[in-house]
């Protein structure tokens, strides 16, 4: 009887727990459910944000490159290119003799197919003073004759770097050069001089082309040159550079 007693009380007593715990479980539940909703609400809202900022990012880049490329094509998209420049050049005036500077003038003018690519006619003038030194026929003014030179020469031009303020190209020429010797020596043939002789020979020229643009049509260039001729039957290695204005016209 005391054994029924204590199980009822016992049953009694358990009854509620369960009762608490099966209420407490579903809001457990409930929850845990709403922490994970709110977890993905703000991983979609953090992925949205990244986006959103690689969007701006990518606009903004793709004005940039579409600032250049307009920058680029208003500079090079001309068809015709003009120039005139100063220079200097190292030069042996005869077989035996000290080289001589050079100073010189230039002038051509380029016709471009494309951005890159085109075609240059160019003439020029070289003047300088060679030095004799002291025979029988180079007395007084005679050890530092004035010699000239003059060249055309045609060629092709590549823009092989471009930039909206400057531009990197290479060019090679060939053409005709003459050679004027005798003009300071007062009758005195200049091999007797050590000189070459007066004439007429091929010409050669290699040259690399910095521009710097000061606007859209007009750019300060420098040019670097290998130049070749072959006076006196021999061939004359000489280096130098030119510089000047460019002036750009006439779209394509």
């Amino acid at each position: 009887m005391f054994s029924f007693r204590r199980s009822a009380l016992l049953l009694a007593l358990t009854l509620p727990a369960l009762y608490a715990v099966q209420a407490q479980t579903p809001s457990s539940s409930s929850s845990d459910t709403a922490q994970d909703q709110s977890q993905a609400s703000q991983a979609q809202q953090s992925a949205a944000e990244t986006q959103g900022q690689i969007s701006v990012q990518a606009r903004i880049k793709l004005r940039r490159e579409q600032r250049r490329a307009t920058a680029i094509h208003d500079a090079y998209d001309h068809k015709w290119e003009s120039f005139a420049d100063m220079g200097y050049l190292r030069f042996t005036p005869g077989p035996s003799l000290q080289r001589l500077t050079y100073y010189a003038w230039e002038t051509g003018l380029t016709r471009f197919k494309s951005e890159r690519l085109g075609y240059t006619l160019d003439g020029r003038g070289y003047i300088g003073n060679a030095y004799v030194g002291l025979n029988q026929y180079s007395q007084g003014a005679f050890t530092r004759p004035q010699v000239s030179m003059y060249d055309v020469l045609l060629g092709p031009v590549y823009r092989f770097y471009l930039q909206p303020k400057y531009a990197i190209s290479g060019r090679v020429m060939g053409g005709w050069a003459y050679g004027n010797f005798s003009g300071d020596t007062n009758g005195v043939p200049p091999t007797l001089l050590g000189l070459y002789p007066d004439g007429s020979t091929f010409a050669a020229s290699a040259s690399v082309i910095g521009e710097l643009n000061l606007t859209p049509s007009v750019s300060f260039k420098l040019t670097p040159e290998y130049f070749l001729t072959g006076f006196g039957s021999t061939l004359q290695n000489s280096l130098g550079f030119t510089g000047g204005i460019t002036y750009r016209f006439g779209k394509q």
